[in-house]
């Protein structure tokens, strides 16, 4: 069944029942409270469980003129019906070491009574109920389908609980809470279902069958408080005890057990029969106190955030299909596909690379090409096409998204008449095993398709990065010799909320037009290596971040000043006691790992801004390594003071360097990580941490070197580490 199929399951059943789950869900979180409020009621006495049912009756005849009924109620206090001294009839709890009274019975309250009959029935007796059960069911299917999806989404049972990617706030704790309130919503489901059904008769018989005892002859009357049954009966074992109506040796003790019933003789505690509590008497028992939480605050409390769970799921399911629904919108081509000349097909599951294609979309449209946005499964003849650009996504084990199943069938009979340049976009997440698998497929095809020709090599996105997408942008304007223009929506900027921030010292630019800037905040304000540091120029309000170095409580930047570029001419210019305005943005994902037992650091360029600051904070004794690409070993003259001042300080273990302009032969940063693949194998291994800062070409490239020595080395791929937290990643 393929992953659209499941997805429409789970949405239908979920529109199909919302408003009668919406109902008992809230009835379900007000019930919830009712175990908890008796729970802390006055009443349960410590170590009862463990007291002999003999030594409380014994303390009970002794305190009351007679005893009626003894009973462990729902909430597991001790609760007795007797005559008093006075005569009188009263049923309260006690405690059962002094049979002294401890209060009257809990009365249920007027909400609680009210939230009762609109849980079980809706007001509507039998028809509420079977109404109230089918959901039930329906909201089980729910929950099961939901199971498939995630295993989908995650790749697989073992990858169950692996970490989830972020796409937005809605999608992301709806697949954390998911999993992780999956167990108590299967069980509030199928307990809810089952005693929907006992209420209509449709579960096997439970009647007790009773099997007398031989031997049951008259002996000498003994005391209760020596029947040989109640000295082995705890009060943890009691439901009831019901006495006998007269001193006729044939009224007799009705002992109920949790998992049996017994009949003893009044004068000399012999059981006279038994009979077991049938199966579907003890599995009605725990469907309720599961379905309720009675008696355990604890699971009521579970109860209680798994019902507040499924609040959040309607709104998020909800909000994601909308969501979705919008992104999928059909795009309205201005072209037919018969005579545009830029061909783009889309493999989407969620639709988050539509919007991409969108982007690229709008972005030819206003450079006055002629352009077709399609489907994969679409594919067709396109007799005027010049280029071909694919984004697709991967969904779960490396499979095509729901969009594009048909595609590569479609592909082997389809035939194009002319040369087609083609470029693929693959969008995924390093996180799983098959990253961006459906794009190389896609690839491969067009590679061995005699009428396509490869404008520019299968391009990989990680988690939708924006600033992957305006590299590649760049890698096709240089290819095509076009200058497309990708309009990103602008943030509303709240300038009263940015700080105020001195300029302590610029490096001034070095050959590669790059340079250090060192900042400080006039308030005091939380950050620490890693965080970033957004400006937002006047010009174009436009958000631009770099990765912050915390050097002696200042903020070290470490700037590439572009020709174009607005933001970094600006703070280029910036002199000592110079004033500047940003936003001190948390990065919790990437800051130094100090749980860490050794950490690698690989950067490029500015990358390595947020190293240096971490590398002389590493106060902890955590051997370090860094790796960096420059281009020159004057390049290096910027940071060489950072470097030195480490090793001095023992902060750093080992430094390797990679210059690409100073030899024939040009080396890169992965180049240098292959040459010490013993000690990528040695930290991995010893549970260590890799974090890569830079360029996000740099990125991609030390990834698959990564990869490949973890596959042939560790017998593992890099997505293993990562799920475990051992890669850190902030490029940009």
């Amino acid at each position: 069944m393929t992953i659209s199929i499941w997805r429409y399951s789970h949405l239908i059943l979920a529109v199909s029942s919302a408003i009668f789950i919406f109902i008992a869900t809230v009835t379900g979180i007000i019930l919830a409270f009712e175990p908890i409020s008796n729970q802390v009621q006055p009443y349960a006495v410590d170590n009862a469980k463990n007291l002999s049912l003999s030594k409380t009756l014994g303390t009970l005849q002794n305190t009351y003129d007679e005893i009626l009924t003894l009973n462990i109620d729902k909430n597991d206090f001790v609760m007795a019906s007797v005559i008093t001294k006075d005569g009188k009839s009263e049923t309260f709890y006690i405690n059962p070491l002094t049979a002294e009274k401890l209060g009257n019975l809990i009365k249920k309250k007027p909400i609680f009574e009210f939230a009762t009959n609109l849980h079980r029935s809706l007001f509507l007796k039998s028809t509420g109920r079977f109404l109230v059960g089918f959901f039930s069911f329906l909201l089980f299917l729910i929950a099961i389908t939901g199971i498939k999806l995630i295993l989908k989404r995650q790749g697989g049972f073992k990858r169950f609980f692996s970490k989830v990617v972020k796409e937005n706030f809605e999608q992301y704790y709806h697949v954390v809470l998911g999993r992780y309130t999956l167990i108590p919503i299967i069980i509030i489901t199928l307990t809810g279902v089952f005693l929907s059904l006992e209420k209509f008769d449709l579960l096997p018989s439970d009647k007790l069958v009773h099997v007398e005892n031989e031997n049951n002859s008259t002996l000498s009357r003994i005391g209760i408080e020596d029947f040989e049954i109640f000295k082995s009966t705890t009060l943890g074992q009691l439901k009831t005890l019901e006495f006998p109506f007269s001193n006729d040796e044939e009224d007799y003790f009705i002992l109920e057990l949790k998992n049996e019933e017994l009949y003893v003789n009044q004068y000399n505690g012999t059981i006279i029969s038994k009979a077991e509590i049938p199966l579907v008497t003890l599995a009605s028992n725990w469907s309720l106190v599961l379905h309720t939480g009675q008696g355990t605050i604890i699971w009521a409390v579970i109860l209680l955030l798994s019902c507040f769970a499924i609040l959040f799921f309607m709104y998020s399911g909800f909000a994601m299909a909308l969501k979705r629904k919008k992104d999928n919108t059909k795009i309205k081509n201005t072209y037919s596909k018969d005579e545009a000349e830029y061909i783009i097909l889309v493999g989407s599951e969620t639709g988050h690379t539509n919007r991409f294609a969108k982007q690229f979309f709008d972005a030819l449209i206003n450079d006055k090409k002629i352009v077709y946005l399609d489907q994969l499964n679409n594919y067709s003849t396109y007799p005027k096409a010049k280029h071909l650009v694919v984004f697709t996504a991967t969904y779960g084990e490396g499979e095509a998204p729901s969009n594009a199943r048909n595609f590569e069938k479609i592909f082997e009979t389809v035939k194009q008449k002319q040369q087609i340049a083609y470029a693929v976009i693959g969008f995924g997440s390093l996180m799983y095993p098959d990253f961006c698998k459906y794009a190389i497929v896609v690839d491969a095809l067009l590679q061995k398709h005699l009428n396509y020709i490869p404008i520019l090599p299968l391009f990989k996105i990680n988690n939708q990065s924006i600033e992957a997408f305006k590299s590649w942008i760049q890698q096709w304007n240089d290819s095509t010799g076009q200058d497309l223009k990708i309009v990103f929506s602008q943030p509303q900027v709240n300038r009263k909320k940015l700080k105020d921030l001195e300029i302590i010292h610029n490096s001034g630019c070095n050959i590669d037009d790059t340079f250090l800037l060192q900042l400080k905040p006039l308030k005091k304000q939380k950050f620490q290596s890693g965080d970033l540091l957004a400006f937002y120029p006047e010009e174009d309000h436009v958000e631009r971040q770099y990765s912050i170095g915390r050097v002696d409580g200042t903020i070290l930047l470490s700037i590439k000043k572009h020709e174009l570029g607005i933001c970094s001419k600006q703070l280029s210019i910036l002199t000592q006691n110079d004033m500047a305005k940003a936003k001190i943005k948390r990065n919790l994902d990437f800051h130094f790992p100090s749980y860490a037992k050794e950490v690698i650091m690989i950067a490029n360029g500015t990358g390595i801004a947020p190293f240096l600051g971490m590398i002389n904070e590493n106060t902890i004794d955590i051997k370090t390594h860094l790796f960096w690409g420059g281009r020159t070993q004057e390049s290096f003259q910027l940071y060489s003071e950072f470097v030195e001042k480490a090793f001095k300080k023992n902060y750093l273990e080992s430094f390797h360097i990679a210059y690409s302009q100073e030899q024939d032969e040009k080396v890169y940063v992965q180049d240098v990580i292959k040459e010490k693949e013993d000690l990528i194998c040695k930290v991995l291994n010893n549970e260590g941490v890799i974090m890569i800062c830079g360029s996000i070409a740099m990125q991609n490239r030390v990834l698959e070197v990564l990869d490949r020595i973890t596959k042939s080395k560790l017998k593992q791929p890099l997505s293993a580490f990562e799920n475990n937290e051992q890669i850190k990643m902030d490029c940009y």
